[in-house]
């Protein structure tokens, strides 16, 4: 049996009817949908209307997801609650929308909700995308927790300050490595450049000009010093790989081996 799905029941503009009307359980006690109530001392320290969300972020975590009406006569004060709660509110946010256009629905995906609903609200239909939502969810993270393990070897404090081992283990091998292990050494680089002093341009031409020479070297040792065959196995127009390579300095003499066949180079 499936985990029961937790949903709470947001209120920012004081309309119990239609919330007292879903609370409950549902498909057999897998859907259990509540009320999200504010303790007296989060209302004292956010009286202001458009700081309600935020001030339920915390008790929220507690469920799978949020559930709030929307409609034209609280669209404002839902836009207000959303552009304030950005940075705090972590819990799936659904909206019930009635009477809303496309671009007011756009407007609050920008600020943060998950997915919308039409009402009259299906819960089964809640309880499906609830659950589609956190296999989507928990895949991503299972995807962002291997890899950032396959390439957090690297030594961050060394990254910026000349090559580690395992930064240079990274450039030989960069033809064989997965998308998720070049997308976690990026991401390692970046935050480690982003403390340092150096401007956001100038760390972009010093990570994409490693990548290139790396994966342009690797290319001419596959091929053995051929550029046109190099050129070819990264699907790359053969002028373009030429102009990198004298962009690097980068010889394929080096890549050749010494009783193989000349081979053809256009310049």
């Amino acid at each position: 049996m499936r985990d029961p799905i937790d949903c709470a029941v947001l209120m920012l503009d004081g309309q119990h009817a239609w919330a007292s009307a879903v609370v409950g359980e549902y498909a057999q006690g897998r859907l259990r949908v509540q009320m999200l109530q504010r303790e007296d001392s989060l209302l004292a320290q956010e009286a202001e209307a458009t700081q309600l969300l935020r001030a339920l972020a915390m008790p929220a975590r507690r469920f799978d997801a949020c559930l709030l009406s929307v409609c034209q006569q609280n669209l404002a004060l839902v836009r207000q609650n959303l552009f304030f709660a950005q940075q705090s509110f972590q819990t799936p946010l659904f909206c019930l929308v009635e009477n809303l256009k496309a671009a007011a629905m756009n407007d609050l995906l920008k600020l943060g909700v998950a997915d919308f609903l039409r009402a009259p609200m299906c819960l089964e239909e809640l309880r499906t995308r609830i659950h589609m939502l956190k296999r989507v969810r928990q895949a991503a993270h299972a995807l962002q927790d291997k890899a950032t393990t396959a390439y957090y070897a690297v030594d961050l404090n060394k990254v910026g300050a000349g090559h580690s081992v395992e930064e240079d283990h990274l450039c030989a091998t960069i033809l064989q490595q997965s998308g998720a292990t070049l997308e976690a050494y990026a991401a390692a680089v970046a935050t480690r450049y982003a403390t340092s002093r150096e401007s956001f341009q100038d760390a972009k031409n010093i990570v994409v000009s490693r990548f290139e020479q790396a994966y342009i070297r690797a290319a001419l040792g596959r091929s053995a010093g051929n550029i046109a065959m190099a050129a070819r196995s990264v699907q790359k127009h053969r002028r373009a790989f030429w102009a990198l390579m004298r962009k690097h300095d980068i010889k394929a003499e080096g890549f050749r081996s010494p009783s193989g066949p000349p081979v053809h180079t256009d310049s």
